[in-house]
């Protein structure tokens, strides 16, 4: 339940490039996968959440993870994580959010749209991107 302060957006995590066949999540409130899905082509995956923003601005939700005061990110949870039992892979992505443009949280409050981050999926390495994962781009979607 959000409290006075805090605004309710949408937040949209694009994951471009992803290892075709690998089963890719949100990790849930209870730390399982939620909300699973694979690419069968090379297809962009999309996950959308809502989190809440309070003056600071901080963050909080039901996906929302915390790291000392300040860092807040979105896990994406690959592989066996993910509830594919059977992959090889075992990884999570960490998709910071604390550190999102200004305008963008202002737009977004504002209701004028959906923030978006694009990631890419694959690593150099060609298997699943894990660990903290740049932004490829970040952007306001109109919904």
């Amino acid at each position: 339940m959000a409290k006075a302060d805090q605004i309710e957006i949408g937040l949209r995590i694009i994951i471009e490039q992803p290892v075709v066949g690998v089963l890719h999540s949100l990790q849930a409130k209870d730390d399982g996968p939620l909300d699973a899905k694979t690419s069968g082509t090379g297809e962009a995956l999309s996950f959308d959440l809502p989190i809440r923003v309070a003056p600071g601005p901080r963050f909080f939700g039901d996906q929302v993870r915390r790291e000392g005061p300040v860092r807040r990110f979105i896990y994406i949870r690959i592989g066996q994580l993910a509830g594919d039992p059977a992959s090889p892979w075992s990884r999570r992505m960490k998709i910071d959010i604390h550190d999102l443009d200004e305008d963008l949280l202002t737009r977004a409050i504002e209701g004028r749209g959906v923030i978006e981050i694009v990631v890419n999926g694959t690593g150099k390495d060609e298997t699943p991107a894990c660990a903290t994962v740049p932004p490829v781009r970040r952007r306001l979607s109109e919904g």
